[in-house]
Order: structure tokens, then sequence, then C-alpha cells
């Protein structure tokens, strides 16, 4: 599969998956996608991790390192994972928060479900413009959701000016895989084998076409730990799982 530039885009123009579409448009063509696969989300990242998401989010909410006396904020939270996760775990108030009002509603859902009240509230937000005071929380967290978002450099900035000195920023997301063998079948699987299969589970190939391509353009390990840098973000550091096809992102507010 060829991600070279689209020889039509415009300088305004942004990636949604291999198509470059105008900035201002972006945002309203992502909702859509998560309006049409929040009902079987969990099942969505089970098809595209072959169900090792899981493993990566218990490994990610190691890292996060709960503790009762910090806050978290958890971007694109989707159906609540890491949310609900942290509060297992023994950490103090976390606020989920999703741009997409379809998916929040799934995390309410099963938060409901689960019987989980006490410590987590909700905010139905764009991560590009948190309606949050600067310095207010002890760490943030965003798994899987940074590379649908339309200004990377904006949710970093705003995950800096949220977090309180001291204070932690972590990003779970599929990366650039490092071992060559993994390769061939990785592409295989995501571009010829997921489309098929989302189209039978959830009837929307489409938007399964446009996950497994928005991995191919979101930025490799050590772009984005630029840009973090770029950021304001300090001391970052990346860790690889499954042969980087996630990776960990860190780095501190200090």
């Amino acid at each position: 599969m060829s991600d070279s530039p689209d020889p039509t885009a415009r300088p305004d123009d942004v990636d949604f998956g291999y198509r470059q579409v105008p900035k201002s448009e972006k945002s309203a063509m992502v909702r859509a996608v998560f309006d049409s696969v929040a009902p079987k989300y969990d099942i969505m990242n089970d098809l595209m991790s072959l169900g090792v998401h899981r493993l990566w989010k218990r490994i990610f909410l190691t890292a996060l390192d709960p503790r009762p006396n910090r806050t978290l904020l958890d971007l694109a939270g989707g159906t609540g994972d890491i949310a609900f996760g942290w509060l297992a775990g023994g950490g103090g108030p976390a606020i989920l928060s999703d741009i997409n009002a379809a998916m929040l509603a799934v995390g309410r859902d099963r938060a409901l479900g689960k019987g989980i009240a006490a410590g987590l509230s909700f905010l139905n937000a764009d991560a590009e413009h948190l309606p949050l005071p600067d310095r207010s929380v002890d760490t943030v967290s965003i798994a899987f959701g940074l590379r649908n978002c339309t200004d990377k450099p904006a949710v970093l900035a705003e995950a800096r000016r949220v977090l309180r000195p001291g204070g932690r920023f972590f990003c779970l997301e599929f990366s650039r895989v490092t071992v060559a063998a993994l390769v061939p079948i990785y592409d295989a699987w995501s571009f010829k084998v997921l489309p098929r299969v989302g189209a039978m589970v959830a009837n929307d190939a489409d938007s399964y076409q446009y996950l497994a391509e928005s991995i191919r353009t979101f930025p490799d390990q050590e772009t984005l730990a630029e840009m973090m840098r770029e950021a304001g973000l300090e001391q970052v550091k990346v860790r690889n799982l499954s042969g980087g096809i996630a990776a960990i992102h860190s780095g501190w507010r200090l």
C-alpha cells in the first residue's frame, strides 16, 4: 500500500487515512467513523490488534502508576478502559473525556454496568481545546486516540498546559513496526483481512479501512517523541510493544 502524499493536496489539507481533506472537515469525518463503530468499539480493537490491545492496556496502566492522590485526565477515552483501570488500580479521581458523544455514551453505559460512579466524571470535549484550568491534573493519558486528532501538536500542548508541574503525559498508540519479518504479515492483515472482517462484523468496511490507514500515516516513534519535546514535555521516553506494532510514549511537565 502506498502512503505517498496526495498530489492534489492543498496546503491546509490534513490526512484522513491516505486521503487529504480540508483541515476544517477532518473532525467531522472522524466523528462519523466513531459514531459508526461505537457500538462495536471493543470488538474493533480486538480485530485490529488480534486481542493484544488488552495486554497493551494492562502494561499502559502499570506505567500510569495510579495513586489515590493523583487525578487522571483520559483523552479520547472512548469506552472507558483506561479510566476504569485507573480507578480499579487505586487511582484518584478520573475524568473520561472524548470529543465523540456516541463513544462517551458507551463509556457511561459501561460504567453503570460495572457499578462505577465514585471518582469518575465525563467530559465531552475536543482534546485540542480543553475546558480545564491550567495545572489542574496530575496525569494525562490518551490510548489509541491521538492518531485521529486533527492537530496533534495542539493536543500535546493542551496536555502539558493542564498538567501540574511534576505531572506526566502518556500516549499508547499503534506505531511503526520495528521487526522486518512482521511487516508483510501486518500489512496483509490490516489492508486485506481487516476491512472484510469489519464489513462482516460491523457492516462497515470503510471505517475499518480508514482506521488501518490512519495507523500508517501516524508519526513514527521518534517523530512523535520530538513532537512531545517541542510541546514542552521533558524526559520523553518510548517503549515499543509487540515489535513496534504499538508504543508507549511518556513525558514530564517539569
